[in-house]
């Protein structure tokens, strides 16, 4: 057969790629990591994060300004003031799919309106442990389904930001029982709302008292000391960790300052730039939840609080079952 007759095959070679064919020790493993690039890319991500505090604190205002746009509930506007104000806890979620540069990703935002609103908060965080547990649940007969599906729909909660009163005292109680509880099913990010409200001074004696306080009690917030990986996450996250909690301002305002669009908050004397980390922590989190470590959140969601959760369960549904008699039908591993 002539050279003009061969037939020819295309190289199979991505877009993307690079060539070593001069290289006579290449064998292409790094081009792992731009298989999973691509993979990633097409499927897109997944971020569900859950937003506590009493009403009137800006979480909505906070989530708004994360992402740039219009990601948190909406207020219904009553004429009735009784209504306002829920009698219990309630959880609700809103879903949005955000893109940037290629990037797809489905936020979604949980509020829990009612929360720390009443004269007795006794045990209102149980709605919320409830919400949590039932998401974890939802994942777990999924994953043990004869005919699973392929990607199996996330709607675990992979973080909790948790919103403290300015009030530059202490803790109250019922910050203090949330997040002990709270603290073993899922990572916690406790931040101070409205910290403009506080001078510089009380803003640093109120976080390191927070911080005496978590310790004290035992609470364990993200990042958790006991996951980091190795020296240099450990540098990272003490870091991080020396900052918490996150002393935060909220605007999805536009201003012009020194010719720059900002978001901030304008008063009489001046305007408070919620990017400047002079003037608040905001940046901070911003970079913690998106930019660093957005999938170690999710890991340790998957791997740690979840899991202790599938353990729990299977052990539940096996005691069960050892106490069956030894003639009962075998049935679905949860019932």
């Amino acid at each position: 057969m002539s050279e003009s007759a061969k037939p020819h095959h295309p190289s199979p070679q991505g877009k993307g790629e690079k060539t070593h064919g001069g290289d006579f020790s290449y064998v292409g493993i790094d081009a792992i990591l731009e298989q999973m690039r691509r993979k990633a890319m097409k499927q897109g991500f997944e971020l569900n994060l859950m937003v506590v505090g009493q009403s009137g604190l800006g979480k909505s205002t906070l989530m708004n300004t994360l992402f740039k746009s219009k990601v948190s509930r909406n207020k219904s506007v009553q004429s009735d003031p009784e209504e306002r104000i829920p009698k219990t806890v309630e959880i609700k979620s809103i879903s949005h799919d955000v893109e940037e540069k290629g990037v797809r990703m489905k936020l979604t935002v949980i509020d829990t309106p009612g929360f720390g609103d009443q004269i007795n908060n006794e045990n209102c965080w149980q709605p919320i442990m409830k919400f949590i547990n039932d998401q974890y649940e939802v994942y777990l007969q999924e994953e043990i389904n004869i005919n699973r599906k392929k990607r199996i729909p996330d709607s675990r909660v992979h973080c909790c930001i948790y919103f403290i009163p300015p009030t530059g005292h202490c803790l109250r109680p019922l910050d203090v029982e949330f997040m002990s509880r709270l603290s073993k099913v899922v990572n916690i990010v406790p931040v101070i709302a409205k910290a403009d409200t506080l001078t510089l001074e009380e803003r640093g004696s109120f976080k390191q008292t927070i911080r005496e306080e978590l310790r004290a009690n035992g609470i364990d917030v993200y990042p958790q000391k006991e996951f980091d990986e190795d020296a240099e996450d450990r540098m990272i996250n003490d870091k991080i960790r020396e900052m918490i909690p996150f002393a935060v301002v909220g605007s999805d305002q536009e201003y012009q300052v020194n010719g720059k669009r900002i978001l901030g908050r304008k008063t009489k004397w001046g305007t408070i730039e919620v990017e400047n980390v002079a003037h608040c922590e905001f940046a901070y989190l911003r970079d913690l939840l998106i930019r660093t470590h957005m999938q170690n959140i999710k890991d340790i969601t998957g791997s740690i609080h979840y899991e202790t959760y599938r353990v729990r369960r299977l052990n539940e549904s096996n005691a069960h079952l050892i106490s069956q008699p030894s003639d009962h039908p075998a049935g679905s591993l949860l019932q």
